[in-house]
């Protein structure tokens, strides 16, 4: 299972507080990719999962000042 979270736009916190509630509402295991244009997402991203648990399975540049961020949900989330 994958979600899809478009945070183009907002700014900090609110890409993490948006892929933590997606999160929270799938099981463990489950992929969500965040696409974010906030700059500080390239280090609230990396902190928040690993804080709750979770696994930053890649990150790549999706487009000019864009940054793709897949997660796949941890088992004590």
């Amino acid at each position: 299972m994958t979600g899809r979270i478009d945070a183009r736009g907002l700014l900090c916190p609110l890409p993490v507080l948006r892929l933590r509630k997606s999160l929270l509402a799938l099981p463990p295991g489950a992929c969500v990719t965040l696409i974010a244009t906030d700059r500080a997402a390239m280090i609230d991203v990396p902190h928040f999962c690993a804080e709750a648990g979770h696994v930053l399975i890649a990150t790549r540049e999706a487009a000019p000042g864009e940054v793709e961020y897949t997660v796949q949900r941890g088992p004590d989330a």
